[in-house]
């Protein structure tokens, strides 16, 4: 049953400008590819200039004289303005094509009655048979106009007014309804409930084999009563949101309490002292341990800036026996209030830990592995981290937010305990699919999470599934109608997220095979309303013109939008296994605070009980919603019917340049290699990309061997060994102010200290073996096209 589910640039230092001509492109051979007897003949043509593209003409309309500075937390008054999308322009090098009017219309002529003198029944007689065709030629007309498929896209071709058609019938107040229908059945523990709904809801919708696919997975789950922190010099007890520690105070925070824990912490308990080391990262353990001595010690810890698992593994080499964690108010979003609310973390990389690298099926051999750390980790609120500071409230000098920190020469002594149940639990995903016409082995997996045990992360979950629901709802009023798109989508709504990703991972690993193959992107519906500031896209290097194309009609008349920026960072959600381990071009589209984005990256880790993030106080009209999906729906319906998929290879190649020009280490044989890159994916891009974008010399083969590089572009960068919690693609950064390799600025910051250089010197060696495998994948798929072209000749 299983199975079932997946049977079915500006270029530097060059200008180009590429016209369709007559002459051939690079040798004879290319002509018989013009007169082909096969080519279906089709409205479509090319005509692309890379000058032109880059003024972009086509956006003018949607410019005003006077633009107004729009406020988008007032989600009332949002111009979504999509209904008006017309086929986009790539200023980096994906090739524009012009599609003309291909509706079907009957024409029918038809000459006068000629002006004879007859008598009157004569001209009665004529009048009555040219009646009698006229009425005729309407009936056949009518006919050969409801014969005639215009609503489906014609086969192989890009329909961009198909796509309107289909996201129109999204409106935000169904979205809203849909919402407020999930919360209504949160309340249970067990996430079956939901799963349910959401699998009955989506046949209903007319999806196709969808089922459940379920795990049964290791989880770390609260004990019987929550973690203390006890300060010696007083006695005082406290519980992680601050509280005292007396029943009445546990009474009153239900629950909650039990849920402010770290999954896969060691248990126990330690008593030690306080060490506060920042934000944890390496400087700031450099400049502690010189300090005192962190054995055995309790780390006060600022979440944000690097990985959690990063961090940890940096305490546990400096010898610490405990952590504890806190988002400094400094840092937190404006739409979040933070200081008293407890949160939970996870320290699993990603999956069921008792089975690493592998599904959890019944069958399988499980590993003990109750914790994944040899720290006691203990996640606490701001306000109880200003308790232990001795800091009577948050210092502000001038309206200026002063971060907390304890005094280095004052000494704080506290017994922490933590105390958490390991148990097998089933985790269910909800799997469905809409099977492609032409290419029905190529997937689109789009995928969200659902509620998860106490309701993790407020009403997001709610917000994604109502989302991705919408979504499946427009599209499947289109199919209904005979339409279907190139390439199979795959609708999932994944378990286990707060744990680790558990569900994402579970269904990667049993079908990593089928999906190293097929898989073709990931777009992520996870949390799509974080804040109402602005709009924050990220997305693989390959997808940014995409991205950036569809993002431009939401913000061109927004001041606040952040000039169309898209970013390749690590992102929030259950898109890690698809990038990690297949190299699979990703998306996501989501609301965002500003002060969010201008803080630390990585406070998103915490995850908060469900009364942390109200998602109606953030978009009460749901307009924000409907952005989301219409934006991703889009993107997803491209990516699913283009006949070239709208990846750009020359991305990929400026982005590694980028990547090595401000790094510490001068390497001038990486730099010459990445030119070379360069080079192979501009050659690329034009040759090759540039005949299959033309209907009239576009070859079935030629455009599946096109599309099968561009798919596995990605995958040339995935590396084996990272720091814990960093991307083992290296095309990610993380975070958008730095724009060198992870991999190598972590290397390098390692290295300053050292007499021995080779933890750079092997990290060097893993971004040079990327770029050239890179490099090596497009010569390997110019000598192929080259072949063909010689054979044709």
């Amino acid at each position: 049953m299983r199975n079932s589910v997946l049977d079915s640039g500006s270029l530097n230092g060059k200008k180009m400008a590429y016209h369709k001509v007559k002459a051939d492109l690079r040798t004879s051979g290319h002509s018989q590819y013009l007169d082909s007897d096969d080519l279906q003949a089709t409205a479509l043509d090319l005509e692309w200039d890379m000058e032109k593209e880059l003024e972009e003409p086509s956006f003018d309309q949607f410019q005003t004289d006077n633009a107004e500075h729009q406020n988008l937390g007032h989600s009332e008054t949002l111009d979504l303005h999509l209904d008006s999308i017309q086929p986009a322009t790539s200023p980096k090098g994906r090739f524009q094509r012009l599609q003309e009017e291909s509706d079907c219309v009957t024409h029918y002529t038809r000459s006068a009655p000629k002006n004879n003198h007859c008598n009157f029944c004569y001209l009665l007689k004529i009048l009555c048979i040219a009646t009698t065709l006229f009425i005729f030629g309407i009936i056949i007309g009518y006919y050969a106009h409801m014969n005639c498929p215009s609503d489906a896209s014609p086969s192989g071709t890009n329909n961009p007014q198909l796509y309107q058609d289909i996201l129109k019938t999204i409106k935000a107040e169904d979205i809203k309804k849909s919402f407020r229908n999930l919360l209504q059945v949160y309340d249970s523990e067990d996430d079956m409930e939901i799963s349910k709904k959401i699998k009955s809801h989506w046949i209903a919708l007319g999806l196709e084999d969808t089922q459940f696919i379920n795990y049964s997975v290791l989880l770390d789950c609260p004990g019987p009563s929550p973690g203390t922190i006890t300060v010696s010099s007083t006695g005082q007890c406290f519980y992680p949101d601050g509280q005292p520690c007396r029943e009445e105070a546990r009474r009153g925070q239900s629950q909650d309490l039990f849920y402010s824990y770290a999954a896969y912490s060691a248990k126990g308990t330690l008593q030690a002292d306080v060490i506060d080391v920042s934000y944890g990262t390496m400087d700031d353990l450099k400049r502690i341990t010189k300090l005192k001595n962190t054995t055995n010690q309790i780390a006060l810890l600022k979440l944000g800036k690097l990985p959690l698992l990063y961090k940890i593994s940096l305490l546990e080499k400096a010898g610490f026996g405990g952590a504890l964690l806190y988002i400094d108010p400094c840092d937190a979003p404006e739409s979040a209030v933070l200081s008293s609310e407890p949160f939970m973390v996870t320290l699993n990389p990603g999956g069921d830990p008792s089975t690493p690298g592998y599904p959890s099926h019944d069958e399988s051999f499980r590993q003990s592995r109750p914790n994944l750390t040899s720290l006691l980790v203990q996640p606490i609120s701001a306000s109880l981290a200003t308790v232990l500071i001795s800091s009577p409230k948050l210092r502000m000098d001038k309206d200026v937010c002063r971060p907390l920190e304890l005094p280095h020469n004052e000494k704080r002594t506290v017994s922490l305990q933590v105390q958490t149940v390991t148990k097998f639990k089933t985790v269910s995903n909800v799997v469905g699919y809409l099977r492609g016409l032409t290419s029905p082995d190529r997937y689109i997996i789009v995928g969200s999470n659902h509620h998860a045990g106490h309701s993790y992360n407020g009403q997001e979950w709610a917000s994604s599934t109502a989302v991705i629901t919408a979504f499946i709802e427009a599209l499947m009023l289109r199919v209904k109608k005979g339409w279907r798109p190139e390439r199979t989508v795959v609708f999932c709504s994944w378990g286990g997220t707060p744990w680790g990703k558990i569900g994402s991972y579970e269904w990667g690993e049993d079908f990593a095979k089928i999906l190293q193959k097929n898989a073709v992107a990931y777009v992520s519906i996870h949390s799509p309303i974080r804040g109402n500031s602005t709009l924050y896209p990220v997305a693989s290097p390959s997808l940014q013109q995409l991205v950036l194309e569809k993002n431009k009609f939401n913000c061109v008349r927004r001041a606040q939008c952040p000039g169309a920026n898209v970013s390749s960072v690590q992102i929030q959600g259950d898109a890690e296994y698809f990038v990690n381990h297949l190299g699979v071009p990703t998306v996501q589209f989501a609301y965002e605070d500003i002060k969010a984005l201008e803080g630390p990256s990585f406070l998103s880790e915490a995850i908060f009980p469900k009364h942390a993030t109200k998602i109606e106080e953030l978009d009460p009209s749901f307009n924000l919603h409907e952005v989301i999906t219409k934006l991703s729906g889009e993107v997803i319906l491209q990516i699913a019917n283009d006949p070239v998929l709208p990846f750009n290879a020359l991305d990929i190649a400026l982005g590694v340049q980028n990547s090595l020009k401000d790094n510490e280490p001068s390497v001038p044989n990486l730099l010459a290699l990445a030119s070379k890159l360069r080079d192979s994916a501009e050659l690329f891009q034009s040759d090759e990309m540039r005949p299959a974008n033309d209907p009239k010399e576009r070859v079935p083969s030629r455009v599946r061997m096109l599309n099968d590089i561009l798919q596995d572009l990605e995958k040339n960068f995935l590396v084996q060994r990272v720091p814990p919690g960093f991307y083992r693609n290296i095309l990610y950064h993380l975070d958008e102010k730095t724009s060198q390799f992870s991999i190598l600025k972590e290397a390098w910051e390692q290295c300053i200290p050292e007499t021995s250089n080779e933890t750079l010197q092997e990290a060097l060696s893993t971004v040079l073996n990327s770029i050239n495998s890179a490099h090596t994948f497009f010569k390997t798929g110019l000598d192929v096209f080259e072949s063909v072209l010689l054979e044709k000749n």
